[in-house]
């Protein structure tokens, strides 16, 4: 094998070894996802401190591979499609850290309404976190297969989620107005909701810069939307 050869052949097994971190690091932010809301719907205090404390974990993974994306940019000064991965790598890891800090921030409601019934079952936020974290898993496999059709589907379920919370928001705001008693408790589930809806369209990120990567074209896929918003933007 000439020397060029051999080259290709260690960036593409560096390539693969930045793919594989990032699952693991998406891997680890959808379980902080899942686990915080399991907090929520068991009001476990316990597991909600958890999820806390792993946020350091998932700052130090992102740290971990913007390294080793810059070295890779250092070192072998990719041209095109190999620049837009790496780059698409760097943007994918900050995404998923802030899915990590919206879990925490659904883990720390859980430890504010631990010591309170709900006045409702939770239904709809659960279902929100499963197709949210179905769209990470999703973003997620889409950068590793380079598969566009599966960037299309992570945007279709973002209208999803799009359409869940402005129900459930509206929902929320009627029982605060026919009973302020209500109002704490509903004003924490709709900063959940909003959360949700926030790392939905990190996920969305994620697969709009696959396509890009893939393209050459950066554009928007999902259809736009004016969330009004609470929580962090």
């Amino acid at each position: 094998m000439s020397r060029t050869g051999e080259t290709r052949k260690s960036f593409d097994a560096q390539i693969r070894d930045l793919e594989q971190e990032l699952l693991k690091m998406a891997t680890f932010v959808e379980q902080m996802a899942a686990d915080s809301l399991r907090a929520l719907q068991e009001q476990d205090v316990a597991l909600a401190e958890e999820v806390i404390r792993r946020d350091d974990m998932a700052d130090q993974m992102d740290i971990d591979i913007e390294q080793r994306s810059m070295r890779l940019l250092a070192l072998q000064q990719p041209m095109s499609k190999d620049l837009r991965t790496i780059a698409t790598a760097m943007k994918i890891t900050a995404d998923l850290e802030r899915i990590g800090d919206f879990s925490v921030d659904i883990a720390r409601t859980a430890k504010t309404l631990a010591g309170e019934p709900y006045f409702k079952p939770l239904v709809d936020i659960p279902r929100m976190g499963e197709l949210t974290k179905k769209m990470v898993r999703d973003a997620l496999t889409s950068f590793v297969r380079r598969d566009l059709q599966l960037v299309r589907q992570v945007c279709a379920d973002d209208d999803a989620v799009d359409r869940m919370w402005y129900s459930l928001r509206d929902e929320l705001m009627e029982f605060m107005r026919k009973d302020s008693n209500l109002v704490t408790q509903a004003t924490h589930l709709l900063l959940v909701a909003r959360y949700l809806e926030r790392m939905a369209d990190h996920a969305t990120n994620v697969a709009e810069r696959v396509d890009y990567m893939e393209t050459g074209t950066l554009k928007q896929l999902a259809r736009a939307h004016t969330a009004e918003g609470l929580g962090h933007s």
